[in-house]
């Protein structure tokens, strides 16, 4: 099923942040204005054809009713199989001393999160990312936003079965670290360094049980303040650049 981008500013940020689109359907009676005519000059630039359909055809389309004479349709995204990133993390491993790093998602809901998580992830140099294909966010639109482009330079798996993938990961010389408050360890004092497959849980309920006892070992960060816990996406950054740090020591 086509992803599509409703209304006239959401269009041109899409187009900004590098969102790939088939097409742009735009009412033939639509007034001009400057954002329309943004929408176009975008368009242009980047080559997307921009098509002029009636008006009913993207009232029928629309699932808000607010698409202003205007909606993008964007390809799909192209996930990649669990065994492309573990052939990307051993290449990365061969070229760094050993060193490479999986980030895998249990559960996450959040579009804009998965986005922020990958923009990290691609910046200390994570080979990969693995979600569920099912209750699980996946790479829209939120997603390029958020992660300012970073999401066309990461690949993504979508797997079946997280606790699966994690032993696909086992078999291929990862440590599997959970990140969950439900721990005495703190990531400081873990060893991260070499092979590592780094588990995240969702915004709300953190990591499964399943998934938790399906760890090599948990970790968690240390919060000195009144606060009880970090968001997901800054937690996944402070993690990742644990792993860097004791990797380039």
């Amino acid at each position: 099923m086509p992803d599509y981008i409703e209304g006239k500013r959401p269009v041109i940020e899409a187009l900004r942040t590098g969102v790939p689109m088939r097409r742009i359907l735009m009412a033939d009676n639509i007034k001009r204005d400057p954002l329309v005519n943004d929408v176009q000059r975008k368009a242009k630039r980047f080559g997307v054809e921009v098509q002029l359909v009636a008006r009913k055809m993207l009232d029928d389309i629309s699932e808000r009713g607010s698409h202003q004479g205007v909606i993008a349709e964007a390809k799909p995204f192209e996930y990649r199989g669990i065994y492309d990133l573990i052939d990307l993390a051993n290449a990365y491993a061969e070229e760094h001393d050993g060193r490479a790093l999986v980030i895998l998602l249990d559960h996450l809901t959040d579009a804009g999160n998965l986005g922020a998580i990958t923009r990290s992830a691609e910046a200390v140099g994570a080979s990969g990312i693995v979600i569920p294909n099912k209750r699980s966010a996946r790479v829209d639109a939120a997603t390029y936003k958020s992660s300012a482009g970073a999401i066309s330079h990461m690949p993504v798996a979508q797997v079946a079965n997280l606790v699966q993938a994690m032993s696909r990961l086992k078999d291929a010389g990862f440590w599997i670290a959970g990140a969950t408050e439900h721990t005495d360890d703190s990531i400081w004092k873990a060893n991260l360094k070499g092979k590592i497959a780094l588990v995240m849980g969702n915004e709300h309920d953190g990591l499964s049980r399943v998934v938790m006892e399906h760890c090599d070992f948990l970790v968690k960060l240390p919060l000195e303040g009144e606060v009880a816990s970090l968001n997901v996406a800054q937690a996944s950054t402070a993690c990742m650049y644990e792993w860097l740090r004791q990797n380039q020591a």
